[in-house]
């Protein structure tokens, strides 16, 4: 268990009694049994539980697997001492995350518990807490990946692995690597130029919260590829760029993208999206867009594409995530103000950068 809850600070061991007795109380109303070690006498956990069973006896609720996750979570950060968003994360919150196939390896969820290709729930910042947008349902190998490091690690480490200069690890392909790392990238917060350059190789599971608004508008604009009429729906974000060379700049992102998404088997479109972006021309022409469009922009343009089509933005802001602290995070609210090209010159993309030419 962390010393962080304990010593030096007795609110926060007040804190921590207080959560373990709620999680023995929930374990005793759903008519589950914590871990037997945690259930000894004067612990604050058993205490709970105990509590719990006086006051429910077999009155007691269902327990689902994602109400399983939900206490099993909340017993994990309590041991670990790290921050559980409690008002936001709960079972319903939980079983949204639930997916059929690992975003990172593309392989089957299921198994035996502890196999890798096992469902395991991960916190994709490993610097913050257990809190809403931070969390997907990954396989457990994946999942062991990401131990040691953090977004900016694990795309060096991707570009690395994607080069030859460092070897795959067992299971692992450059691809695999990559959507690793830019699913850790999407809730780390990153400057404009840097988030700019890293290619869309995963979409973002359902749940997760982008912090960088120049990544909500690549998945927002690759998205609208994944269902039919998406050339109608591109004209008219297109059609809010106010620049004839903006629209162009950003047709040929369209261009770029839209024959790969042609060759692909319809049960196979989000794969193929993923695919994409490993495509050298289209990160280009990504780069060429967005820097010319600029960071303020790029965010206006972000919060009128999704009102334009009805969708709510992937993009929150967040404070400072680090150990013990969830995700602070708040809605953005769309500008109505109309989308200017940066006053002073913005860097090409090979001055920014970037190491994809062509």
């Amino acid at each position: 268990m962390s010393q962080s809850c304990f010593e030096f600070d007795p609110l926060a061991a007040d804190a921590c009694d207080r959560s373990a007795f709620e999680i023995g109380w929930d374990h005793a109303h759903h008519g589950l049994v914590p871990p037997p070690e945690l259930l000894l006498d004067g612990t604050p956990l058993g205490q709970g539980w105990r509590a719990g069973r006086a006051v429910f006896g077999r009155r007691t609720l269902a327990a689902s697997r994602p109400v399983r996750d939900w206490l099993a979570l909340r017993t994990l950060a309590w041991k670990r001492g790290i921050a559980f968003e409690g008002n936001l994360v709960g079972a319903n919150y939980l079983a949204q995350l639930d997916a059929s196939h690992c975003p990172v390896t593309r392989a089957p969820l299921g198994g035996a518990p502890g196999s890798v290709d096992a469902a395991r729930i991960a916190r994709l910042n490993p610097g913050a807490g257990f809190a809403a947008g931070n969390l997907a349902l990954l396989s457990v190998g994946a999942a062991r990946s990401m131990a040691g490091l953090d977004a900016r690690s694990a795309l060096r480490r991707a570009a690395r692995v994607d080069a030859g200069i460092e070897a795959a690890r067992e299971g692992e392909s450059p691809a695999s690597a990559w959507r690793l790392a830019v699913l850790m990238s999407f809730v780390t917060p990153l400057p404009f130029a840097e988030a700019a350059r890293i290619p869309l190789r995963v979409l973002p599971p359902n749940r997760v919260r982008l912090l960088n608004a120049v990544q909500g508008l690549q998945a927002l604009v690759t998205l609208q590829f994944a269902a039919p009429g998406w050339s109608p729906r591109l004209r008219a974000i297109a059609d809010l760029l106010p620049e004839p060379e903006l629209r162009h700049d950003f047709n040929l992102v369209v261009g770029a993208i839209a024959p790969r998404l042609l060759e692909a088997d319809s049960q196979r479109v989000r794969q193929a999206l993923e695919d994409a972006w490993a495509d050298a021309r289209v990160l280009r022409r990504w780069q060429q867009f967005v820097f010319a469009l600029g960071e303020a922009a790029t965010a206006r343009l972000l919060e009128r594409a999704a009102a334009l089509g009805g969708v709510r933005t992937l993009v929150h802001e967040t404070a400072q995530a680090t150990e013990g602290w969830a995700l602070a995070t708040r809605g953005r609210v769309a500008a109505p103000t109309p989308l200017r090209r940066a006053r002073r010159p913005l860097p090409r993309p090979d001055q920014a950068g970037a190491t994809l030419r062509g």
